[in-house]
């Protein structure tokens, strides 16, 4: 059985991203945070996500050259789309591919980097959201890792199938934006197991439910 980890970045007040849905606010110039979060990810035998985020990252990663790219091309992918594989990789500029220039800043090549094909091999999970978690989570392996966006987290949160929240919280305040736990109906426990801080203020906070 495979776990499910959800990771994403929030703000200070809680925001995983802004009103319009863009997050270039991540990481900022903290390497020992980007570091930290390559290694992270690494530790997975699989990236899932949604659509919109799937459009973006297929459209950034694959020529990268940022310290994220061989983990992000070299690990498979599953997105969770009812549209097919060949539609879902026509796309370009999307608000998901804000989340791959938060990570990756400007770094691009001209050439495909290794497992950059991978994006165009990606499973595309169709069905009912739980029972495909419940497939993927069976298979033998490393972790899943999530990636979103927004509301494919918010799914998965409301539906119980996250067992690990890898939550980095950057040191900037939104004001407004969008939650990950707005759609719950109840409040959720969670069980701190760790938490690292770097030094240009980001901390990750690693959670359980409780």
């Amino acid at each position: 059985m495979r776990e499910l980890i959800l990771k994403m970045s929030t703000s200070v007040d809680g925001f995983v991203s802004d009103l319009n849905g863009t997050n270039r606010w991540m990481f900022g110039a903290d390497q020992e945070a980007k570091a930290w979060g390559v290694e992270y990810i690494w530790n997975a035998s699989l990236h899932i996500m949604g659509s919109r985020s799937f459009h973006g990252m297929a459209a950034w990663w694959p020529t990268s050259t940022d310290q994220f790219a061989p983990p992000m091309n070299q690990i498979p992918k599953a997105v969770f789309s009812r549209q097919g594989l060949t539609d879902l990789m026509k796309a370009d500029t999307v608000p998901g591919l804000d989340e791959a220039r938060a990570h990756a800043g400007t770094t691009q090549s001209a050439e495909l980097q290794p497992g950059g094909e991978s994006w165009a091999e990606a499973y595309v999970a169709s069905g009912d959201l739980a029972e495909e978690i419940a497939k993927l989570k069976a298979q033998e392996g490393k972790p899943i890792i999530a990636h979103g966006g927004v509301s494919f987290a918010r799914s998965l949160v409301t539906l119980g199938l996250v067992d690990q929240f890898a939550l980095i919280v950057a040191p900037v305040a939104l004001g407004k934006g969008l939650s990950l736990f707005s759609e719950l109906t109840e409040p959720m426990r969670l069980k701190l197991t760790s938490s690292k801080a770097f030094p240009g203020g980001a901390v990750a906070q690693i959670y359980r439910p409780a």
